[in-house]
């Protein structure tokens, strides 16, 4: 079986994700083939897609938002994801169990003895009105009811699992700021989501399955489990698993992917690009040592904004006042500190409407 090296493996990554060539697709289609955004900080995809696309402007993704086509919601890993409404309505349902699970391995002291199905349909009833809430309001209106949950705990429960609901703009719109407000998702989309599948059958996982490989791939199922957070996929991997190819890795783990992926030549350079927190191409494993290294791992999960210079996480970078300052991880060369000057130069001008193009880099 072929072995694919860790340098494969980046190449692979960085085509998947639209950063070793930006992209002429859409803001829509972009969306889609990541199989969302991760979108906790409401400006971040801002910067994501901006990496990828070449001729994105942000008023795409805004306009995206008000116009029902892109959705912030909770799904993957209970994290707050920009994902396209179809794949909203269509992957709710089946996130349903891991987003309970996940509520309750938090709080499930101050949630223990609660009907959950009760509670679902006391939030249901509160919201048949069609008034958006966020999660203090909605569990203030519940608080009678069940004395002993913290205000947090219900909030939590009920939106980021129980119910699914999308969270409002001007929540997520380019440099507007707005508390989160939550609406039903169906009511907001004009559908229904997607009802569970019966007869055992996963065709939700499937699906799942080939989109992930199609945007991380080639990956291990470890690697698939880590980015949705769902445990109960390998009967879909099983499902398709004539449709995959199989490679290993430098550790002799098994690596699935699709036939036609694009899989470059390691050789093939890659440009510096400009990453925002909690970017797709670093969370979108458990063995993320592909994009970067262990000792700098925590970055990924901190927050960090990145940049990437032959592909590897090789620095951080914040903004102020205008100016992109860069904080190199390890020493550059003079031909990459000077491309993460220009990249750096056009993320500022591009976050500053053009008024700036200033960029430091540090030592």
């Amino acid at each position: 079986m072929t072995v694919l090296d860790v340098r494969a493996l980046n190449r692979a990554t960085l085509a998947r994700q639209m950063l070793l060539d930006r992209s002429d697709a859409s803001a829509h289609d972009a969306v889609a083939h990541l199989c969302g955004l991760q979108a906790q900080e409401p400006q971040e995809p801002f910067v994501g897609l901006w990496s990828r696309l070449r001729a994105f402007e942000p008023a795409m993704l805004s306009d995206l938002l008000v116009q029902r086509r892109v959705v912030r919601v909770h799904l993957m890993r209970r994290t707050v994801h920009l994902v396209t409404a179809e794949d909203a309505l269509a992957w709710r349902g089946r996130h349903d169990a891991m987003l309970r699970q996940r509520v309750l391995g938090v709080y499930r002291d101050e949630l223990a003895g609660i009907d959950l199905e009760e509670l679902a349909a006391a939030g249901l009833a509160v919201m048949a009105d069609g008034e958006p809430r966020s999660m203090p309001e909605i569990a203030r209106e519940l608080a009678d009811r069940w004395p002993g949950a913290g205000a947090r705990a219900l909030g939590e429960m009920l939106f980021a699992a129980l119910i699914p609901v999308v969270q409002l703009p001007p929540r997520g719109l380019w440099r507007q700021k707005g508390g989160v407000r939550n609406a039903l998702l169906s009511s907001w989309l004009g559908r229904e989501i997607d009802p569970p599948s019966a007869n055992g059958v996963d065709p939700v996982g499937e699906v799942l399955v080939r989109r992930y490989l199609a945007a991380f791939g080639p990956a291990t199922s470890t690697d698939l489990r880590s980015w949705c957070g769902l445990a109960g996929l390998p009967k879909a991997v099983a499902a398709v698993r004539d449709e995959l190819v199989s490679f290993r890795d430098e550790r002799g783990r098994e690596l699935l992917d699709l036939p036609d992926a694009p899989r470059p030549d390691p050789g093939t350079p890659a440009p510096v690009r400009f990453l925002p927190a909690f970017d797709n191409a670093i969370l979108g494993y458990h063995d993320r040592s592909r994009i970067i290294d262990d000792g700098h791992r925590g970055l990924s999960v901190a927050g960090a904004r990145v940049v990437l210079v032959d592909g590897r996480v090789a620095a951080t970078w914040t903004v102020d006042d205008g100016t992109v300052q860069v904080s190199p991880l390890r020493a550059l060369s003079r031909t990459d500190r000077d491309e993460v000057a220009e990249q750096g130069r056009e993320l500022a001008a591009f976050l500053s409407d053009g008024e700036s193009g200033r960029v430091t880099i540090a030592a």
